[in-house]
């Protein structure tokens, strides 16, 4: 039996690989940049110039796995499916036929089940996704610990594309200003339900199993259970125009922020913990990647959203005549004029409005070169610390949703 040239080097430094020869490594995968300290089962495709693998990780220990260009740290368990263009952190784990596509970023002990769709999507640490789910467009936080942490049940789906043809659906569950202190009560979203984007759900909320929820949830440990507001019948509906968008375009603008807030803090915090060898390098690296792929992801989509606007204003026009209502035409107006020069400044380099003095006391407080991994180190944090820090990235947040149109 053939053995790639790849293979052959990572079994002589010591990585154990079952069934040798029917492993595909692709030549522009630089070995160097995968552990030898890692298992491999049969049938596994490893490629991609960028792709990282940590020390301890196990690739398809219960189906094959096709890696293309993602950065895994240690103690990563891939037990099946496809994933490309991925971030995961230390202990993430995988069920088998996973498909996991580009701008996903997974910290630290994120566990999902088997059959699992993931994509634009950004799971904070411990959040847990059951099976048979399809979770795409959007940020989960929630949860202090493995034990008592933020749950998708199983069978769940993040609805994600409108009958207007867009996908301005990005939903924020949790948040990132507190999220990232993991001090946050978890969130738990039923399963057999659905999340209808965009949506923004507060920390201790409970979504009931069977449950289709298409508003937001705004007050702290609310039970909400049923399937919103809509009843059987039928009527009129033409997905060319939109009424009110303001909802649409308020939670389109916190989720920006939120995601300035989660690449400021990457670049400013997290990367004092990824020094310690080239997998939590090559990790960081990737997040911040992923959060600008994710960045632009959102601007092309509220760019979709202004060109389905500017129709919808045309066919009202040509319905009702030039003298249109304030409500809601003159927001849609706003939004057309104002946001090719808003697009511009949502770009994260254009955002200085940095509350600088309470970034340097934050790092200053955690120090420069942080002795205890990172979940130990922000877990032992001072409340004054924490609460510092989540000012700091609340007005990272609020830099980005003072540009609202309203």
């Amino acid at each position: 039996m053939n053995v790639s040239k790849q293979v052959q080097y990572l079994l002589k430094k010591g990585a154990v690989i079952h069934s040798p020869s029917s492993i595909y490594i692709e030549p522009s995968v630089d070995l160097k940049r995968i552990s030898p300290a890692i298992t491999i089962h049969p049938g596994c495709r490893i490629t991609g110039s960028m792709t990282s693998i940590g020390p301890g990780s196990v690739l398809g220990e219960e189906g094959p796995v096709t890696i293309a260009n993602c950065q895994l740290a240690s103690k990563v368990t891939l037990k099946g499916g496809s994933f490309s263009g991925a971030v995961m952190m230390t202990g993430v784990t995988f069920g088998p036929c996973a498909h996991v596509r580009d701008g996903t970023l997974l910290e630290e002990q994120v566990t999902c089940a088997h059959s699992v769709g993931l994509k634009q999507t950004i799971l904070m640490p411990y959040v847990t996704l059951g099976s048979l789910i399809n979770f795409c467009d959007c940020l989960m936080a929630g949860g202090k610990d493995r034990k008592n942490h933020g749950e998708v049940g199983s069978s769940y789906i993040h609805f994600n594309y409108t009958p207007h043809q867009d996908k301005a659906t990005a939903s924020l569950i949790g948040d990132v200003p507190r999220g990232v202190m993991l001090d946050q009560s978890p969130i738990f979203l039923g399963g057999q339900g659905g999340l209808i984007g965009p949506a923004r759900i507060e920390y201790g909320t409970i979504i009931a199993a069977g449950t289709i929820y298409r508003k937001d949830v705004l007050e702290q440990g609310k039970l909400v259970f049923g399937t919103g507001s809509r009843t059987a019948g039928e009527a009129h509906y033409d997905p060319a125009c939109y009424g009110d968008i303001s909802r649409i375009l308020a939670n389109n603008f916190i989720y920006i922020g939120n995601l300035h807030a989660l690449y400021h803090w990457h670049n400013h915090v997290r990367r004092l913990f990824s020094m310690n060898d080239q997998f939590d390098r090559a990790c960081h690296e990737g997040a911040v990647n992923v959060l600008q792929a994710i960045l632009h992801e959102r601007i092309k989509q509220l760019n979709v959203l202004a060109e389905n606007i500017s129709r919808s204003l045309e066919t009202a026009i040509h319905k009702y005549g030039k003298n249109l209502p304030d409500q809601p035409y003159g927001l849609h107006k706003r939004f057309i004029k104002q946001w090719p020069k808003l697009a511009a400044s949502l770009e994260y380099d254009a955002n200085s409005e940095l509350d600088h003095g309470r970034l340097l006391k934050f790092l200053t407080d955690i120090g420069k070169k942080p002795k205890a991994s990172y979940l130990d180190a922000i877990k032992n944090l001072s409340p004054e610390t924490k609460s510092n820090g989540t000012l700091w990235l609340q007005s990272v947040v609020d830099s980005i949703t003072a540009r609202c149109i309203s």
